[in-house]
């Protein structure tokens, strides 16, 4: 596995962009690649401060889509699929999770760094009956996110940026969390008294 872990970053880091479409793309689905994704946001950003917003979003749509195939897996695969895949105190611990908290069980993971679980969320997003667009749209923010956080380190940081994040990760996702968390509640707020006025 780690031949093939190498192959792919270097591969990657070959294609440029495309390379990270295509890592990301295979940690969101079938592959599991941690780490790597985030270390070669922070290795390209730093090596092309310029590029920054083309990495986070060639990082970010890579992570939408394989996020989508799973999602539609889960929705046509069912309980069982998920059940032969993970344990079942995990299955019912995740199904648990959305019925209180909704795209939140899947907005939150999305943030958060490896080694916080992810995948089951995506594939149980699809067997809740989570719609498409909600699920697209809380992915893109939270993948968004993380790699724009990821980039600017790096592009602050440079080569120090990922023994930042591995020392402070979950600090800067959950303060990543906290501010898109508080943007959501403003806006929802905002839009809410802009409604009683025009009334």
């Amino acid at each position: 596995m780690g031949r093939i872990v190498d192959r792919v970053q270097a591969l990657a880091l070959a294609l440029g962009a495309p390379g990270l479409f295509l890592v990301t793309f295979l940690d969101s689905s079938f592959l599991s690649l941690p780490e790597i994704a985030d270390l070669l946001v922070i290795l390209m950003v730093t090596r092309h401060k310029a590029r920054l917003g083309l990495y986070v979003v060639s990082a970010t749509l890579g992570s939408i889509v394989g996020c989508l195939l799973l999602y539609f897996l889960g929705r046509k695969g069912g309980e069982a699929l998920i059940r032969r895949r993970f344990n079942s105190a995990s299955v019912d611990k995740a199904m648990a999770t959305f019925r209180r908290y909704g795209i939140m069980a899947v907005f939150i993971p999305s943030i958060l760094p490896p080694p916080a679980p992810f995948k089951i969320f995506v594939i149980l997003a699809g067997l809740a009956g989570i719609s498409a667009t909600r699920f697209t749209t809380a992915i893109a923010v939270g993948r968004g996110a993380r790699y724009l956080v990821l980039g600017l380190l790096a592009a602050w940081y440079g080569d120090c940026a990922m023994a930042f994040i591995r020392a402070n990760g979950a600090t800067v996702s959950l303060v990543v969390v906290g501010l898109l968390t508080l943007g959501c509640v403003g806006y929802l707020l905002s839009s809410k008294a802009r409604t009683r006025k025009r009334r």
